[in-house]
């Protein structure tokens, strides 16, 4: 068991990721019933922008704020510009439609950048916490210990503002029936616009976190909404403990798939394969309930 520690270890800041991320989608969705596949491309171009002004010299703070800034505003913008025009619309098509913003994102995204794969170097990546189990010693960089408590931070900000806030009241009451909310009095622009900010403040920070930890590449970080949607069904697109619960998880099987013979060079298809897995099993519990 003491062989495999460190794949465990390596994984959990890979899930911290994808919990945050899965986090940023259940967020939206319960507001707004929108599944955001552009979440992982709106990440990148924040991560793009942060690498742009290091690379001038910038300060790292104002790189990182920047970079959170960039998905908010590209979140919001199209929360406001193009979500209203399809409320009304079926939620699937509302959800496909992100697909289309997305591809549009990584389209500017590649040919603004490039498509050559780049590594965002955050100040955290130099030191690491060391420590033994058992007679095997254990590193963790501050990037993934970072990784690791924005995500349980997060979730809890997220919980207290959807338990303990008026806009979180109204958040809940549009996932139940958003209809009758308008009906009565809510302004359902205004907490949309709140939730499609926060899923983008979301992205923002996942995008730094993944491009640091893996690379930074458009298409790449475009398919983090992959595993972050593998997440937000094992929350059942509504538990955030699941949901950050599920994003760690899945970290750690992808970093555990390379000790497995044969599976090794196919280990990045691991998150795909468990949100397929949980797409059936979330058809199927749905149909039996």
């Amino acid at each position: 068991m003491e062989d495999y520690l460190p794949f465990v270890i390596s994984g959990l800041g890979l899930g911290a990721v994808y919990a945050l991320s899965g986090v940023g989608l259940v967020v939206l969705y319960r507001s707004s019933g929108v599944l955001n596949f552009a979440f992982g491309a709106i990440g990148a171009i924040g991560a793009y922008v942060a690498w742009s002004m290091l690379e001038a010299d910038w300060p790292q703070g104002l790189a990182w704020c920047a970079a959170v800034l960039t998905s908010m505003l590209l979140s919001l913008a199209y929360g406001r510009l193009l979500a209203p025009r399809l409320s009304h619309r079926d939620p699937t098509i509302r959800s496909i439609a992100t697909l289309g913003f997305a591809l549009v994102v990584v389209g500017f995204t590649e040919w603004y950048w490039g498509e050559q794969p780049r590594r965002l170097v955050l100040p955290t990546d130099a030191g690491a916490l060391e420590f033994m189990v058992g007679e095997v010693e254990v590193r963790l960089t501050h990037t993934r210990a970072v990784g690791l408590a924005l995500a349980v931070l997060m979730m809890g900000g997220v919980g207290l503002l959807l338990s303990k806030t008026r806009v979180g009241l109204k958040m809940r009451a549009l996932a139940n029936d958003r209809d009758l909310s308008a009906l009565l009095g809510i302004r359902v622009l205004g907490v949309d616009t709140v939730a499609w900010v926060l899923s983008g403040a979301f992205a923002g920070v996942c995008g730094l976190l993944l491009a640091n930890i893996v690379r930074l590449q458009a298409t790449l970080l475009t398919f983090l909404v992959i595993p972050a949607f593998a997440a937000a069904i094992i929350g059942r697109l509504h538990s955030l403990p699941a949901t950050v619960a599920g994003g760690i998880a899945i970290g750690v099987l992808e970093a555990l798939a390379i000790t497995v013979p044969g599976f090794a060079a196919f280990r990045t298809a691991t998150p795909f394969l468990i949100a397929l897995a949980m797409i059936v099993f979330f058809r199927t519990g749905t149909r039996q309930a």
